[in-house]
């Protein structure tokens, strides 16, 4: 019963990735060939842009705070991510708002309004549904918002053509998935609690933070950097593989996130042995979806994007093999990692796969090929996966050691509990152990 629920939950977040994806299957053909090469480029860096204001927005701690939640405290967490994901999104509010009134470069507008698309999308309270294991209603509300999103575009945008206007439609879609997660929230635990200590979950965020935008640099984010050394058409070409490997990349982060309750609130003596289990499922999924994918390149290429998108086959069946090693990462960073309170590996593992990063990002401005990003995020992505396997077998056997000093050492009294004993989760008393 208990791998069926788990596989239930991990069908959930799937179904709720999925569904984007359904939409992507009309979406997609449809701002191909309507904006071309270069309009998609436009997109593919307002895109970019709109996953590092996701995580600007959400300070990428939204696994942490699921992990460490409970009935005691759940109302100031609400509180405190309130006040500080609002503060965000006023100032990339303001930053939109003043590159409409000076006219800044197209390049420019698109990342500020990818920025604030992405942020306010994070705006919602959806993250206690997930510190719930809730993910039906979350699959609900999202596929509302897709559903919008897919009526907004293909109603406006072969009216107005513009990059533009299909970011507007994505984030008029959030609107609605944003509210109906507040509305449920509100109804069954009332409002947030006035902030307070909001400093403490800074000091707690910002390595996670950084290392995600880090992450997101070589990722999803990759264009908004690239901007500056490759033309929007050059990026267009790029997004059409991208967006593809991405939805994939996407869908396997479902099973960190179905998993990611279960593993915080575990026994302690079994949680290396689902982590594993679960890191290697991904993987094995992954490579499938690998092989799927480079055989079928040419198809896709030309059923969703057509002929004038062909050279991004080549692309794609290079990009492709990023698959097995964004599982690792995914895994990683979204169910184990944040379980152990391991803000330090997360950072560490960014800057491993920045460094790699920059090196890609000045080949690119001295070649001005899309083959640098192309290798460039293969090998980062490579690169970091290598670090989080390492990271893995280090906290493993940093726990095996600490059982078994535990079993070598003198044996005490154990004290009586009462049965209706309020119990904590393993992730809060992770936490509050590495505060004291």
């Amino acid at each position: 019963m208990h791998k069926l629920s788990a596989v239930r939950d991990i069908a959930f977040v799937s179904f709720g990735k999925y569904g984007q994806y359904l939409v992507t299957i009309v979406t997609l053909p449809l701002t191909a060939r309507i904006l071309g090469t270069e309009g998609l480029g436009l997109l593919a860096i307002a895109m970019s842009a709109y996953f590092i204001g996701s995580l600007l927005v959400d300070f990428g701690i939204t696994t942490f705070l699921a992990a460490m939640a409970n009935d005691e405290n759940l109302n100031q967490l609400r509180g405190n991510y309130l006040a500080l994901r609002a503060t965000v999104l006023a100032v990339m509010g303001t930053g939109l708002l003043a590159s409409l009134l000076v006219g800044a470069h197209v390049h420019l507008h698109m990342i500020l309004l990818g920025l604030f698309a992405g942020g306010f999308a994070s705006f919602g309270d959806d993250w206690v549904l997930v510190a719930q294991a809730r993910f039906g209603i979350g699959v609900v509300y999202q596929g509302i918002g897709r559903i919008l999103y897919l009526v907004l575009l293909v109603t406006l945008l072969p009216m107005f053509p513009s990059a533009a206007v299909a970011m507007l439609c994505l984030l008029a879609s959030s609107v609605v998935s944003v509210a109906l997660t507040w509305r449920l929230t509100i109804r069954e635990f009332g409002p947030p609690s006035k902030p307070k200590d909001v400093t403490g979950m800074v000091r707690m965020g910002v390595p996670v933070l950084t290392s995600r935008l880090l992450i997101t640099s070589y990722g999803q984010g990759a264009a908004t950097f690239y901007s500056v050394a490759l033309s929007a058409a050059s990026l267009g070409i790029f997004s059409a593989s991208d967006r593809l490997i991405r939805a994939f990349q996407s869908l396997l982060d479902a099973i960190g996130y179905g998993l990611l309750p279960r593993l915080a609130r575990g026994r302690e003596d079994h949680f290396w042995q689902n982590a594993l289990r679960g890191l290697t499922a991904c993987v094995g999924v992954a490579v499938v979806a690998t092989v799927g994918l480079w055989v079928s390149a040419p198809l896709l290429i030309s059923l969703v994007f057509g002929d004038q998108f062909s050279s991004a086959v080549d692309i794609m069946r290079v990009q492709v093999f990023i698959l097995p090693f964004t599982a690792i990462t995914s895994f990683v960073t979204t169910a184990i990692l944040p379980v152990r309170q391991d803000t330090k590996g997360v950072l560490i593992g960014a800057v491993v796969g920045t460094v790699f990063a920059a090196g890609a990002l000045a080949t690119a401005l001295s070649t001005e090929s899309v083959w640098a990003l192309v290798y460039g995020t293969l090998t980062c992505e490579v690169a970091v996966a290598a670090w989080y396997l390492f990271r893995v077998r280090m906290l493993h056997r940093r726990n095996d050691d600490a059982l078994h000093a535990e079993s070598e050492a003198p044996t005490v009294p154990m004290a009586v509990v009462a049965s209706d004993a309020p119990t904590v989760p393993l992730a809060v008393r992770r936490f509050r152990e590495a505060s004291r």
